[in-house]
This record gives structure tokens, sequence and C-alpha cells, in this order.
């Protein structure tokens, strides 16, 4: 290399030369500009000149020499100023104070009460093997969901009602056995179906061994709603008392199990002229589901889909025959009655079955089943009739309306059967099926576009009713804008609005989600510290919201607290954006709070009630009473467990009475809104056509009709249990 000049080091000295150029002219330009300042900073800017001119410009010295690296390594010093120093936050309590709220959190810990467990070497003894029975004993949520007592729909008692009739309605579906025979008494279960029996040799495998069964055999069932060889056994596992009876030809085998343990035997033969079919009997275990009593209108609403789903079949429960002739339309009818604005259309194929309508009412209603099984979160068939549904209009009327348009005030009900179902958990609410699409798209399209060619009066109304739609939205978007504006003003974020950090558009972290619907700032702030902020949302009400029964839709976005709301969940635009999992209405008990929660439904059931059909809406049980003494607190939800508290307490025991939400400490309060013991009551309607009538009644202008009511049905002070 000797004394030669490479081309890197020419540019490096270029590079070299233009940097100094470049601070040199800074300089220059930054004192010229000190010179003309006639301010008493003229000085303080000269030091910063000559500071300015001795500075290392891109990691360059005044020699030119790239320093950018040399302290890399060394720590910056702080350059905090006197006033910064000053401000530096202070907290205004002391650790002492922050380890005893520490110490108080841990205190109600549930599981801190176990008190913790030495544990054991980790070996080959260790390791356990649960029987399939004892696995649904131990982790009875993954077969059959929620437990309960009852008071819900979706509570596990109900779950085993329909996994048995779900068998014998298999049997059905395959042209065996046209009748089936359900008697529900106190807490005993009796199913009888009339289809071909458990084969004599297999009945003990088939009510107790987990994936035994014929629903594996294509060539026996093709679309049976138990397909994975586990519900009868969930049944047997989970009972206290099951019995089961196979009937074949003159023969039968009868089992006795005892919480999945096979008690008794035998076989035998049954009287001359016995028909063919199976016996199930069974008692809920109350050491898994508590307390508990079955609600027949819940029982009664399974056995309407299961008749509407199978026409001519007929269940008789207790005594009483369920049946139906035309299927889906019949379920749309019974539930509609005369609120549709054209006559209830109705498609039947082979594996494909379709009935709808519009009303009056805002939003989407939907009824979906899979093969006889109701999927209250719909799924891939579902999405599939939509989107078939708009096609079949569009292609119908040569037009392109926008979905909404075409969607808006539909009531609906779709039904396929499929060889294979994938549902998204074992009790079957959402259909997985990505492969039925097309065919369903298609299917519907054609089926709709053939109907409304054979009804043009019905297929004119239906064209009126979309252009109605599609007016309604033009006018209300320059009242949305407006509403938008308004709110942009008052706030970037929603002023109203506590969020948490996970949605329903997070997959299974959302599943968890709620928003808190509460009055006034002091129940919101309970919640407020109280909350799981990672699930648990909060939107406080002013007081009372206005009274929105018989409103227009615009309405609404003239209301800031309702449009505020609309926008805390999500659904201004479209209620499949919906934001969290469960809406809770939390509100006071007494007489301003109950009111306050029926205008919110009303607001829900007026312009959204899809929410309450799907089972988003939920009402907050908090304690009446606290009973305590100077060692334990019990929280009591009616007069019945107040008294029994009084009584394991002692006469010495205080009780207290909460009114509102906002008596309630924080550290009270967690455990009343924590996920493992939260009370959450759902807002159901047993059938569509009953909303117009209670709004009216409730909420409409019939003060006199009212007043009548409550004069007859008020209660004395001698009977109010305060």
């Amino acid at each position: 290399m000797g004394g030669k000049i490479t081309k890197k080091e020419t540019a490096a000295e270029e590079k070299s030369v233009k940097a100094k150029n470049t601070a040199s002219k800074a300089a220059s330009k930054t004192s010229e500009t000190a010179g003309t300042e006639k301010t008493v900073g003229a000085e303080k800017s000269a030091k910063t000149v000559r500071a300015a001119r001795t500075k290392p410009v891109a990691g360059i010295d005044e020699n030119g020499t790239f320093r950018a690296w040399d302290n890399a390594k060394t720590v910056a010093k702080s350059k905090k100023t006197a006033k910064e120093q000053a401000s530096v936050f202070s907290p205004k309590t002391t650790v002492e104070q922050s380890e005893k709220k520490l110490a108080a959190a841990k205190a109600i810990d549930p599981n801190a009460k176990a008190g913790t467990k030495k544990l054991a070497d980790y070996g080959d003894d260790q390791v356990k093997h649960l029987d399939a029975l004892e696995h649904i004993r131990l982790r009875s949520g993954m077969y059959i969901g929620r437990l309960g007592d009852g008071s819900n729909q979706n509570d596990g008692i109900y779950v085993l009602v329909k996994e048995i009739i779900d068998n014998s309605i298999d049997e059905f579906i395959v042209g065996f056995g046209n009748k089936i025979d359900v008697e529900i008494k106190d807490s005993r279960v009796k199913v009888r179906d009339y289809g071909r029996g458990i084969p004599l040799g297999k009945v003990v495998d088939c009510v107790s061994e987990i994936n035994t069964g014929a629903k594996y055999n294509d060539d026996v069932f093709q679309f049976s709603v138990g397909m994975n060889g586990v519900g009868t056994k969930a049944v047997n596992a989970l009972s206290s008392y099951f019995r089961v009876m196979s009937i074949r030809d003159g023969k039968c085998v009868e089992a006795v199990f005892e919480q999945g343990r096979l008690k008794s035997k035998k076989a035998g033969n049954v009287k001359p002229g016995t028909k063919n079919g199976t016996y199930f009997e069974f008692v809920p275990d109350e050491a898994i589901f508590g307390k508990y009593s079955f609600n027949m209108e819940y029982v009664e609403k399974r056995i309407w889909n299961y008749a509407y789903l199978n026409s001519g079949l007929t269940i008789r429960l207790n005594g009483r025959d369920f049946a139906s002739q035309n299927g889906l339309l019949d379920l749309l009818q019974k539930e509609l009655e005369s609120e549709t604005i054209y006559p209830i259309g109705h498609y039947i194929g082979e594996h494909l079955q379709f009935a709808f309508t519009h009303t009056n009412s805002y939003g989407e209603n939907y009824f979906s089943f899979v093969n006889g099984q109701y999927t209250s979160d719909g799924g891939s068939h579902l999405n599939a009739f939509k989107e078939g549904f708009i096609k079949g209009v569009n292609d119908f009327f040569q037009a392109s309306y926008k979905s909404e348009d075409i969607r808006e005030g539909i009531t609906a009900a779709v039904l396929v059967k499929v060889k294979d179902p994938v549902f998204e958990s074992q009790t079957k609410n959402k259909l997985g099926n990505t492969d039925i699409r097309q065919w369903v798209v298609s299917e519907v399209q054609s089926g709709l576009d053939n109907w409304l060619h054979k009804n043009p009066k019905a297929a004119e109304c239906l064209k009126e009713k979309i252009e109605a739609n599609e007016k309604l939205r033009t006018d209300l978007s320059a009242v949305k804008k407006q509403a938008k504006e308004n709110a942009r003003k008052v706030s970037i974020r929603i002023p109203k609005l506590d969020d948490c950090r996970f949605h329903l558009q997070d997959g299974l972290l959302g599943d968890n989600s709620m928003i808190f619907i509460t009055e006034g700032q002091s129940a919101s702030g309970v919640m407020t510290h109280s909350r799981d902020a990672n699930y648990q949302a909060i939107f406080s009400l002013r007081g009372k919201p206005e009274n929105m029964y018989g409103k227009k839709q615009s309405d609404i976005y003239k209301n800031d607290e309702l449009y505020q709301l609309m926008m805390a969940l999500g659904i201004e635009n479209s209620v499949e954006n919906l934001k969290y999992s469960k809406i809770v209405i939390a509100t006071d008990a007494d007489n301003d709070g109950f009111h306050i929660r029926n205008l919110v439904l009303t607001f829900f059931l007026g312009y959204f009630e899809e929410l309450v059909t799907s089972g988003r809406v939920w009402i907050l049980e908090t304690p009446l009473f606290r009973v305590r003494n100077k060692k334990e607190n019990i929280y009591c939800y009616s007069e019945k467990d107040r008294d029994e508290a009084q009584a394991k307490l002692g006469k010495n025991c205080e009780t207290s009475r909460f009114k509102g939400l906002g008596e309630i400490n924080p550290s009270e309060f967690k455990q009343f809104i924590a996920a493992e013991t939260i009370r959450l009551t759902p807002v159901e309607i047993s059938q569509l056509k009953a909303i117009p009538q209670l709004l009216a009644f409730y909420m409409g202008k019939n003060t006199p009709e009212r007043r009548k009511f409550i004069e007859q049905n008020l209660l004395s002070n001698a009977e109010i249990d305060v």
C-alpha cells in the first residue's frame, strides 16, 4: 500500500471537507442571526454559536476524524434542569401503606384459603390415569359447557336432556320411529323412542365407553347430530341415577348406573307387541350441579325446535304433543304471527331448508340449525345463507342493492344437513365446515329466485322494503355525520367509557370480554376499582336515559348519551361489529335502578333486538344483604339466603341491606364481578312477537292501563319483605 492514496481515503477526505464547510456555514448563519438580536438573550445566543463551531457534526470532529463510536459504551449523564428535577412525581402514600394494600389484596385471593401444599416428588407413582367417566365428572365443562342451576336455558341439565333426545332424533332422521315420549317431573327425566334400539350386546358399552357407537358408521347414520360418541356417556357420568333399556324383537337388555358406575345388568323378554326402541331414565347429580330445577319453558322451546326441524315427528312432553307439518315455516309463523310485511317465504330441498320474511323491526334475526341441532352462534352455514340471500335478491331484481338494505328487518330460519359436521365445541353452538359454503350460497340464491318468481306480490313488497331501507340509510347518513362531528368535538375517546384490553374480535381472549352499563359516578367508581381491566369495560350513564319507545332510528343519533353508548359497544354501523361478548346491565336494586334497566332494554329491543335474541344481553345480580359477625361475612341474594345466614351466624349477627352499587366497598365488590363468582341472568325473549307487546305495555303511552295493572298487583307493606 505504501504512500498511495486509495479511493476510500479520498472519499473520506472529501466527505470531511464537506462536513467542515457545512458546519462553518451553519455557524456563520447562526452568528449573523445572533448579531441582529436586540434582546436580553443576545449573549446567550453568542455562547450557542461558539459552542456550535466546536461541536462535532454528524460524528466528525474539527480535524475531520470520525468519532461516532468513541463513547458507544459510555452511559449518558442526566442533564435534567432544576425545574425538571423538582417536577419528578412524589407518591402521596408511604411504602408501609403500599405494603398494607398489597397484603389486603393477597388476603382475598381464593387460592390462599386452601393454604400452601408441599409438592410431592414428581415420579412414576404420581402420574394419575382417569378413566373416561372420571374425566367427564372432573372436567364436565369440556363436555356440556356450563353447569348452572337451571335458571339459564344453556345450563348443563338441559344439555343432558338434549343429548338423550338427540339419539332418538337420529333414529327418526334415518327413518325409524315417528314418536318420542318425554317426561320430566321434579329432577327425573324419562325418554322413550321407537327406533331400532341399541344392539343388545352393546348396551353397556354404548352408554359408558367413550368413542363407542354407530355414529361413526355412515352406513347406519348419515346426518346425525351426535357424532363424537360422547353425549350419552356424559349424561351417564353426570347422573346420580342412570337407567337404559333397549328393546329389540321381543327381547331386552337393561343396565343401571350410579355416577357412571355399572350397578346392575339384566336381560329378558318383553310383552308381545312391545315396540322396538330405547328407554332412558336419569337424575342429574346434585354433587355436580348443586341444587337445580328444570324450567319447563326452556324445555318446551327445545322440543318445539325438534318438531319444526323434523316434520312428521311427534314428541309428547308430559302428555302434550308437539308436532309440525311445515317445518321452518311453522317456526316463523309462531314467532312472528301478523308482524310480517309479506307472506313468509319457504324453500325445502333435500339437504337444505330455509324460511324468511321482513318486518318493520330494526336489525336482523336468524334461527340456524344443523342436522336438527340449534346453532345459537351460527357458523359457516348461516354466513353462506346470508351471502346467497343477497345474491338471490340482486339477481332477481337485476340490481346491486347493498347488503345492509336487503337484510335490515329480516327474520329467517335455515337448516342444513351435513354428513360430517364440524362443531367448534362439544355443545355444538357453531358450525365450522367451510366446504359447504359454495353449495349453500348457490342453492339459497337459486331457491330464493325461484320463490320470488312464483310469488310476484311478495317480491314487490320485498322490493319496496329494500328501497325504504335504502332511503332510511341515506337519511341517516347526514344525522350520523353530525353525531360523529359532535362526538369528535367532545373528545377523541368516549368520555363515559373505561375500556378493557381484549375485545370480541381478539378470538379466544375476547370470549370473556364484557361491558357493564351502570349508572352514576359512585357505582362506576366502585366497579372501576374492582374490575379485571383485561376483560371488563365500564360505561357510565348520567342517570335515566331517554325512553326511546316509538322514536325514529334517527333520534338515537341526536341523543348524545345513547350515541356514545352505541360507539362504546361498536354497533353504530352494524351489530356485527359488537366489541364485547356480553353486555351487562348493572343498576341499583331499587325502583330507579329497575327503571333505568327497563329504559336500556327498551333501547336494545327497539333498535338492536338481535343483541337480545342472540344472548348478548345480561343482568348483573348483586347481593341484597350482608350478614356478618366478627368471624364471617355471608352475602345473600334473596330473603331466603338472608334467613339461612342469620340462623347460621346466630342472634348477635349484623344484617345490612344493599340498596345501591356505590354502597358496596370495592374490595367486597370485586368478588361479585370476578369471573369465577359473578352471577349473571340472561335477558331472553320467548317469542319475537312478544317484543312489541311488552314494549307497548310497559313503555308506551297507555298510562291508565298500566296504572290499573299496578294497583291490582301492588303489594301492601305487610307483604313486602325488607
